[in-house]
């Protein structure tokens, strides 16, 4: 049995001191408080439970930095940008996307994310003809996950339309459309794919309302009982001006009306949601994805966390289009977005409590939820750890505060995944290998 020691850890019930945490076959066996560390036990200061990231889009990391140019006379826009990530992954082939989704995979574990929500819709070959194996793309993100160790929950897209009310869907959509015998294909086939890894799951990701009619949204949701449901939806103006003139309802709404929405449903971004919206995620239990970093990036909006997080409601975080990888930045924009349009300060936080440890926590819940795992330092759970640099100042609350909200300190030291540590001073063991293979990818698609 492999033991760690710390000299304070984010337990379930709050920080504790002196730490010693035994771990069997990948989870937590045992939690001991007050225990005197032995001479040769593994030492650390700062011990944190690894957070889920629950919604990522791996391939879009090798777009990172190439949609900052200003397009043309008008305005640029999520719109703009999604037409250039149509032309980057023309031509994306498995061992690609492997390449690029291990890249991100490396850097989400060393900024403490430990478990990863793949939104992943990126399933056919370049001419928009399917591959002998369905699964094929979705083999090259098991693969990358079992490179670099993060666990896994796949989340297979159902994308069959261009726009509200069963448009055509357009050449660039070419590589993402199915029918739903065919996607029911594709999520057998994605299980196979995810049994080389010890605790990958596999749920469901309608892309969202512009690419699913009402009728198949409904056989989806029979697809998979009880598996995470992942959905984008209200994440910008546009498309809720194409859904009320589509059903006269904005999307949160017609959602609710039409959808059998509980606590396995994950709404992705919701950024533009009114209160009676906000209520009703809250009376059914589902989470919020909220992408603070790639929301500000593509001029999404804020969510208005302060009211739904008043209301009681679930929320965590993800790294989207990955475009910037860092889970302190994510918590910390999250906070930010809420200060500027509040013009307060410590928006998240409760009453004479820490802002950082508020976002943290909720964070972890949020995101336990939505990708199907338990998250936490607890008996039972996948030993994902994560511990500060030793130089972090601060102790309990203090010691998230300064990380989450100094930036550009020391930060997360080591990683630990299923008790197996694979990041240590900062780095991912296998970065240099990773890091040569990504390199030439981008230099064979970008030129």
């Amino acid at each position: 049995m492999q033991t760690i020691w710390f000299d304070q850890a984010l337990l379930p019930g709050g920080w504790a001191r002196d730490v010693r945490i035994a771990i069997a076959d990948g989870r937590i066996a045992g939690v001991e408080i007050g225990a005197v560390p032995r001479p040769d036990e593994d030492r650390h200061a700062t011990g944190l439970p690894g957070m889920p990231n629950l919604h990522s889009h791996g391939f879009q990391r090798l777009m990172a930095g190439l949609a900052e140019r200003r397009s043309g006379p008008a305005q640029d826009d999520f719109w703009s940008w999604r037409d250039l990530m149509y032309r980057l992954v023309g031509e994306l082939t498995p061992d690609d996307l492997a390449a690029i989704a291990a890249m991100a995979f490396v850097e989400m574990l060393e900024s403490g994310f430990t478990r990863v929500g793949e939104f992943h819709y990126l399933h056919r070959q370049p001419s928009g003809a399917a591959y002998a194996d369905p699964a094929e793309m979705a083999a090259a993100i098991a693969g990358a996950a079992a490179e670099t160790g993060i666990a896994l929950t796949l989340l297979p897209v159902f994308y069959a339309h261009s726009a509200f009310g069963g448009a055509t869907p357009t050449a660039g959509q070419r590589r993402f459309v199915h029918d739903l015998d065919g996607f029911a294909w594709l999520i057998e086939a994605s299980r196979d794919a995810v049994r080389v890894l010890p605790d990958a799951l596999v749920g469901i990701a309608p892309h969202s309302l512009r690419a699913v009619t009402p009728e198949e949204l409904a056989m989806l949701d029979t697809i998979a009982p009880g598996a995470p449901f992942h959905i984008h939806i209200a994440e910008q103006e546009r498309e809720v001006a194409d859904c009320i003139a589509w059903s006269g309802q904005r999307p949160v709404a017609w959602l609710m009306d039409h959808a059998a929405v509980d606590a396995h449903w994950c709404l992705v971004h919701a950024t533009h949601v009114q209160p009676g919206e906000l209520a009703a995620i809250v009376a059914r239990g589902a989470a919020v994805g909220l992408c603070p970093v790639t929301e500000a990036n593509l001029g999404d909006g804020v969510f208005p966390a302060d009211a739904f997080v008043a209301a009681g409601g679930t929320l965590g975080v993800g790294s989207d289009s990955n475009v910037r990888i860092d889970l302190a930045e994510e918590l910390r924009v999250l906070e930010y977005g809420q200060r500027l349009t509040q013009r307060r300060r410590n928006v998240l936080a409760s009453e004479g409590g820490s802002t950082g440890r508020a976002l943290f926590d909720r964070a972890l819940a949020g995101g336990g939820q939505a990708l199907g795992c338990e998250s936490g330092i607890a008996v039972g759970a996948a030993a994902d750890l994560v511990s500060l640099s030793a130089d972090a100042l601060g102790t309990g609350d203090t010691a998230l505060d300064r990380w989450i909200f100094a930036g550009g300190g020391p930060g997360v030291d080591r990683v630990w995944r299923a008790g197996r540590q694979v990041v240590s001073g900062g780095r991912h063991h296998a970065r240099d290998a990773i890091v040569a293979r990504f390199a030439q990818a981008a230099v064979r698609l970008l030129g």
